[in-house]
């Protein structure tokens, strides 16, 4: 039987991120062959993977990041099972690794952010590996990205709501701080009315209707009354029309126009954990 030392231990830790035990009874067990104990903790990893599929995994970390020109932005969310390891530094150097190469590689989807290379190997076989080291299902959940001439990124302190703003101008990095802050507190619907889906806009003044029969308003005046509702929902959930959070007697498009009449937000993202 091969002599196993601390350094070979270290070698196989250093290799795979498992635990020392994990590794020192991998090169055992595999009579000391670094390759074959390599393959033994990855196979450990998707056994692991395997068995708690099934498991609620609804913590994690909500991330998101710009590129250095600020015209590229991209968000994801890697989802744990409890709060102690979302907090844990490996498991957050590894979801910020994974938002690296989504910066880097612009992979069209989630299906293949998933299949990008990190470390020599797809992120999902990362995950794989990652399960097997810190011992609960992992999964990522969640990849959009903006692509403008002003992209800026927010996320809030504890890594649960994360958000993305792309403006149409070249603007003060604080000016967009502010636009990704707004969308991360306001959590809106779209940008402006136009952007509500009608299917959304009918279900708002249903429930508009619906209030009104119940306080008994008279028939004839059901409609007006949905569409006064309509009008308020348009105001509080649409961005342009919210009320600023760094001003609340300007909307958030007054506010953009006092700093450009052309300025306006052509897109954005929000992931909330919470």
């Amino acid at each position: 039987m091969a002599q196993i030392t601390a350094s070979d231990v270290n070698k196989l830790r250093q290799y795979t991120g498992a635990g020392m035990m994990d590794c020192k009874k991998a090169l055992v067990e595999a009579d000391g062959d670094f390759d074959k104990a390599v393959e033994a903790i990855r196979k450990k990893g998707q056994s692991l993977a395997n068995k708690r599929a099934d498991r609620e995994a609804s913590e994690g970390a909500a991330l998101a990041k710009v590129n250095e020109d600020g015209t590229h932005g991209a968000l994801i969310v890697l989802n744990c099972e409890t709060d102690f390891v979302a907090k844990n530094e490996d498991f957050l150097n590894f979801a910020n690794a994974i938002l690296e190469v989504a910066i880097n590689e612009n992979p069209k989807d989630l299906d293949a952010l998933a299949q990008c290379n990190l470390n020599g190997k797809s992120i999902a076989d990362n995950i794989t590996d990652q399960i097997g080291k810190i011992g609960e299902k992992l999964q990522l959940a969640y990849y959009e990205s903006i692509d403008s001439p002003f992209v800026t990124a927010y996320i809030h302190p504890g890594n649960k709501i994360a958000s993305l703003v792309g403006l149409s101008k070249n603007v003060d990095v604080q000016i967009g701080k502010d636009m990704a802050m707004q969308v991360a507190a306001m959590d809106p619907v779209a940008i402006d009315k136009e952007g509500v889906p009608a299917e959304e806009i009918e279900k708002e003044k249903e429930i508009g209707r619906d209030q009104a029969r119940q306080e008994g308003k008279p028939e004839n005046i059901i409609e007006k009354i949905a569409e006064g509702k309509l009008q308020k929902f348009f105001k509080e959930r649409t961005l342009l029309n919210q009320d600023f959070i760094k001003e609340s007697k300007t909307s958030v498009q007054k506010y953009l126009q006092s700093i450009d009449k052309d300025l306006n937000v052509s897109e954005f993202k929000r992931y909330s954990l919470a």
